[in-house]
């Protein structure tokens, strides 16, 4: 997600019940949050009897801790109380030691990829960033101030990633973790708001956010799932807004969200223009007007979307990461969370080329064995679109025409992107007539693309990065002004050529079955295959229609009609209204649950959810 729109959309607020206790204790606003941080450390001090005050500051990529710093520094050097700050950046590796040991990770191969957009999934932890002489220094410098008596003690802040790795830990006497969405992240990122760890100056903005998926966000997150499984937050500050933080104890962070999974819920989306981008959900959903599109909308791409929760008269925003970190095993399942490695396995997202200029790029995917070679990822990348709007002409562009010759499309396609010459791809790639309800599964290798005036929801599988190798884009450039990226290289090598049309009529583009009816309802299964680890179904309802997860997450989109209320059966407190377009999520826990339709018309939601097996799932 290179280029998220900067808007906030406040209209995806969860409502669990939050106890007095928890609002009372809500700190919202920068400086109020400063003062009572600085109240905290001076009863510390109180308490430790001569003894420093040891506080560690981490958080995640991209935090800002200074303008909390100093507003502390103001306030405890206003009580005549000392403030000694480390910045732990200072223990990191060289910039240059770094690129190098880094190279496999993040080096450039222009040949199998011209823009440098993918990488390879970082698989150590922090300290595998540290230089160890730095690190044991400042260790001894750590225990002496903890130890250090003094008629005057003084407050000491480590700050900065990584600082809270288990080897330190037992110096501080608090831990506070200051997060931010990824969203914030990368606009960071763009404001040139942080450099990468280790470096003492910013790479460029792509090279900066690659090298942060690959490595950084990595290291990151396996920290913060650590502390927050083992309890070691002692403060959470959400950081996305400098002039607004807002910091609630870990103790009651753990209660908020632990409430929250026993609700549906719904994620704030992130939205994204591109170059093919349609302009339906923008006026649905009255996006701003300075948007030239929307072509992407990221309503629960889990890596990149955060969690809106009303906490009395505020909004606490946390990314869904960070909560489903902490409440995985209730939110998904316990043995989703050991298949998946605690990752959310299923990302869905809007792509909307309704009434735009072309269509998406003639693409395809890697399979789990490319994908764990070439970039040591979790799996493979699958995917799936569900046509939900379409106007004149739409079509779905999916597998081989059935009397094409594949290997004469891949050298056009190596020509164009050399020389830049057009390539009628229509001879060669297979379509089928876009109608609303119209499901397509899209296993990797399979050649593919979303054609021009229609919204469909994406599916897919999980990966950390996002291997779309595109093999021709009509010879457009990008909203930057320059030409799209081509990644034949490796699209030759991971597209399926034998699935031609038969084949994708036969196993991709299914005919609706019936699963279960009864009275004014019927389920149906729209899509599923031995490819693919999830299942794709459709609720078709009149008044209402019960459903029961099985220990198993659900996702359900109102893919058409007004309204409808989704609640748990046995506790019916636990609810949410769930508007057209909304993706909602079923926790694994709920379990028998109801959904009621508010409006006047029929109503069609659309339901993904792990197969039954998906444990023994090897593709």
């Amino acid at each position: 997600m290179y280029n998220p729109y900067p808007y906030d959309d406040w209209s995806a607020i969860n409502h669990p019940a939050v106890n007095e206790e928890i609002v009372e204790s809500f700190i919202s606003g920068t400086k109020q949050v400063a003062d009572s941080l600085s109240s905290v450390f001076k009863r510390i001090l109180k308490d430790l009897e001569g003894h420093n005050c040891v506080i560690a500051f981490d958080g995640y990529i991209g935090a800002d801790w200074v303008q909390m710093i100093n507003l502390i520094s103001q306030n405890l050097k206003a009580n005549k109380i000392g403030l000694q700050v480390f910045a732990f950046s200072d223990v990191y590796k060289n910039a240059d030691v770094l690129d190098k040991e880094l190279e496999y990770y993040i080096g450039e191969d222009k040949i199998k990829d011209p823009v440098s957009l993918f990488g390879k999934v970082y698989d150590k932890g922090f300290e595998s960033l540290f230089d160890e002489g730095k690190t044991s220094t400042f260790q001894l410098q750590l225990e002496s101030l903890k130890n250090e008596t003094s008629i005057s003690p003084k407050v000491v802040i480590v700050y900065g990633n990584g600082c809270t790795i288990s080897r330190f830990q037992e110096w501080y006497d608090k831990i506070c973790y200051f997060d931010v969405t990824p969203k914030e992240c990368t606009l960071r990122a763009h404001r040139g708001s942080f450099s990468n760890i280790g470096d003492r100056s910013a790479k460029p903005v792509k090279a900066l956010i690659r090298r942060c998926y690959y490595v950084d966000y990595e290291v990151a997150i396996g920290l913060r799932g650590r502390l927050l499984r083992e309890n070691k937050i002692d403060y959470y500050i959400t950081n996305d807004h400098l002039e607004d933080m807002q910091m609630i104890s870990g103790i009651h962070l753990n209660i908020l969200l632990e409430s929250m999974v026993h609700y549906p819920f719904r994620c704030k989306p992130v939205y994204l223009e591109g170059v093919w981008g349609g302009n339906y959900i923008k006026r649905l959903r009255n996006l701003p007007k300075g948007m030239r599109n929307c072509a992407w909308v990221f309503d629960l791409i889990p890596m990149e979307v955060s969690l809106l929760m009303q906490v009395g008269k505020h909004l606490f925003e946390v990314p869904f990461s960070t909560f489903i970190q902490r409440e995985g095993t209730l939110m998904m399942g316990s043995d989703c969370v050991k298949k998946f490695k605690g990752y959310f396995p299923i990302r869905f997202n809007y792509d909307d080329s309704y009434h735009s200029n072309g269509n998406m790029s003639i693409q395809v995917h890697s399979g789990k064995d490319y994908n764990i070679e070439n970039y040591n990822e979790l799996g493979r990348q699958d995917e799936s679109y569900y046509v939900v709007q379409v106007g004149h002409q739409a079509k779905t562009y999916v597998g081989f025409n059935e009397n094409a010759n594949p290997k004469e499309f891949i050298e056009l396609v190596k020509k164009s992107e050399k020389d830049f010459t057009p390539v009628d791809y229509q001879k060669y790639i297979n379509y089928i007539d876009s109608t609303p309800g119209t499901q397509v599964l899209l296993p990797a290798g399979t050649v593919h693309s979303s054609g021009r005036n229609q919204v469909v929801l994406e599916i897919g599988s999980l990966t950390i990065g996002s291997y779309t190798y595109k093999m021709y884009d009509y010879l457009r450039a990008d909203l930057d002004g320059k030409p799209r990226p081509i990644h034949t290289y490796h699209g030759e090598r991971v597209l399926k050529t034998e699935r031609t049309t038969q084949w994708v009529h036969d196993n991709l583009v299914q005919a609706p079955r019936i699963f279960r009816q009864g009275n004014g309802w019927t389920e149906y299964i729209v899509g599923e295959h031995d490819l693919l680890y999830f299942t794709l179904h459709r609720f078709e309802f009149d008044k209402e229609i019960e459903d029961d997860t099985d220990g198993r997450f659900q996702v359900l989109v109102l893919v058409d009609g007004e309204q409808v209320k989704i609640q748990s059966v046995e506790h019916p407190e636990y609810n949410f209204i769930q508007n057209y377009m909304d993706m909602v999520v079923i926790p694994a826990n709920m379990g028998h649950y109801v959904v009621k339709n508010l409006g006047d018309q029929p109503v069609c939601i659309h339901k993904t959810t792990l197969k039954k097996d998906f444990v023994e799932d090897n593709q």
